[in-house]
């Protein structure tokens, strides 16, 4: 691997762009270290997920730039756009983390309020009289 990699990783509202290059596993997200931008330790796990997949934890360091959504969907944005990145440095860590389940985007997104509800299902209160 020459030069960075790139990939997009996506999830609810959450849009992350990745970069990753060879290194010493040092890992950015929005120019903060991904342990100070995350500071729950199950979102962090998130994050180191694909590397723990591979047992690589200490060959890339990842630069992310993450936009929109929630801290829980950009973690799982950030995981998704790791191991797409990963993917494209060498094909054959392909059944490791497929195996993981860390190749399928999240397709679940939040319903649309419908009109005369209150919320995407709940209803006004029924008041008979």
């Amino acid at each position: 691997m020459e030069k960075q990699k790139n990939a997009v990783g996506r999830r609810k509202e959450a849009v992350t762009r990745v970069f990753l290059t060879k290194g010493e596993g040092k890992i950015t997200i929005n120019e903060k270290d991904y342990k100070t931008y995350f500071p729950l330790v199950y979102l962090q796990n998130q994050v180191e997920a694909p590397f723990k997949a591979l047992e690589a934890t200490d060959k890339f360091d990842v630069v992310v730039n993450a936009q929109g959504g929630g801290v829980k969907g950009q973690a799982e944005a950030v995981k998704l756009g790791i191991s797409r990145a990963l993917l494209q440095v060498n094909p054959e860590f392909r059944p490791a983390l497929k195996a993981a389940g860390l190749l399928k985007r999240d397709p679940r997104a939040v319903e649309r309020k419908k009109p005369g509800k209150k919320k995407a299902r709940k209803s006004f209160q029924f008041s008979k009289r």
